[in-house]
């Protein structure tokens, strides 16, 4: 993911990590262990949203980390779901996957309609705050 990030915020794509996680749980961190992370991963980001009560990650329905979604320039909502097709962290196997945001963010630059439109997310639970 890291790859990608870097490759299509160098293209001028707004990268907005959002971290839904509530105080307490896995994955909520202060901003600047957030920062941290990031660099350690080789991460790309171009801003980061902290959501500790969850309200963006709801309103999207985000169920698991990564849970990707694409906005085109309209605002549009043009694409939701996992990453890729396949769900492993294995080089080999993510070389040889369909990778879904990809394919929309390709298609969005090249004002054509996104082949895949949602997709079944994969990956770590969203550990929300208790409403």
């Amino acid at each position: 993911m890291q790859g990608l990030q870097k490759e299509y915020t160098d293209k001028g794509v707004a990268w907005l990590s959002i971290d839904s996680s509530a105080p307490g749980e896995e994955g909520n961190y202060p901003a600047e262990k957030l920062n941290e992370i990031a660099a350690q991963d080789g991460s790309a980001r171009t801003a980061l949203l902290l959501d500790p009560a969850g309200d963006v990650g709801r309103l999207y329905g985000a169920k698991t980390t990564p849970d990707m979604y694409i906005i085109d320039p309209k605002g549009i909502l043009v694409y939701k779901g996992a990453i890729d097709n396949k769900r492993s962290t294995d080089l080999a196997d993510v070389k040889t996957a369909t990778n879904y945001v990809k394919g929309a963010l390709d298609a969005v630059m090249a004002g054509k309609t996104v082949p895949t439109t949602a997709t079944q997310p994969y990956g770590c639970s969203v550990k929300y705050a208790s409403k």
